[in-house]
């Protein structure tokens, strides 16, 4: 048995019914969804996991139900994906390396808006050395998937703009076809500067249809509503000098903290 991580200890998630990622991608891979986003402290996301218990199963990875992630996004010169949320524009785009750290498992990840302001998440897999780099055949399919939605970026223009870390526990309601993500130990790298989440809470998303999802519906009745809350925005709104001040700002402020460390960062763990 894979020793419990401390927000999987937190949750409680060893009271959930596990269920296998062919499972949870079989009833609820959701390419094509409507996110609702989350921030709340680590009780109510402990207790809103125990009232999820009787309807929804937790992802479990050989007796692993957590999973470290690692995303370096990427952004033009002058920030265009970032100030295209800031903004509110209809056409909105992130691109994105994702490394799943134990799994040693690699994806270059695209998300766009259609015309219903849905999320629509395009992937393709890649090889683990690939993380954190965009190679010929990551440009092809990024310039592909950007090309067809309307926008007028190339991957030429692209470069890192921030790393995203944090740990995700995964639930699926494998019979309804909708997913609650929650993601704890978030911090925003970039340069030498870092910002943390609060550890005392957690990120929520849900992930499903159009309509409200019942665990939209239960986390409205604990007196949580949705956010606006992109790790990414926050990131680049809290680490760079001298971006406008937003309301995407504002909120992170409540929640994070941010430092400039005097050396560089450390290394990332290698994958598995």
């Amino acid at each position: 048995m894979t020793p419990a991580s401390p927000l999987a200890a937190d949750l409680h998630l060893c009271t959930l019914r596990g269920a296998t990622l062919a499972e949870v991608d079989a009833a609820a891979a959701l390419q094509h969804r409507t996110d609702r986003k989350y921030l709340i402290s680590l009780d109510r996301a402990r207790l809103l996991v125990d009232r999820l218990a009787d309807s929804h199963h937790v992802l479990d990875l050989v007796g692993r139900r957590t999973t470290s992630y690692l995303s370096t996004y990427f952004d033009t010169e002058r920030l265009g994906a970032w100030r295209a949320h800031v903004q509110g524009r209809r056409r909105r785009w992130k691109v994105r390396t994702r490394l799943y750290a134990e799994d040693g498992l690699c994806r270059v990840e695209v998300k766009t808006k259609d015309g219903r302001g849905a999320t629509v998440k395009h992937a393709l897999t890649a090889p683990a050395h690939a993380y954190g780099r965009l190679d010929a055949r990551a440009a092809e399919f990024i310039d592909d998937v950007l090309r067809r939605a309307d926008i007028p970026v190339t991957t030429a223009a692209l470069s890192p703009a921030a790393e995203i870390r944090y740990v995700r526990a995964a639930l699926a309601d494998l019979e309804h076809g909708t997913r609650v993500t929650l993601d704890g130990s978030l911090t925003c790298h970039h340069g030498d500067r870092t910002a943390a989440l609060d550890p005392g809470y957690v990120l929520v998303e849900t992930k499903g249809g159009s309509s409200p999802a019942p665990a939209d519906r239960l986390l409205l009745r604990m007196g949580a509503r949705p956010v606006s809350l992109s790790k990414y925005i926050v990131g680049r709104s809290l680490l760079t000098p001298g971006l406008p001040d937003n309301d995407v700002r504002r909120l992170a402020r409540t929640h994070f903290t941010a430092e400039a460390h005097s050396a560089p960062l450390l290394e990332r763990t290698p994958a598995a």
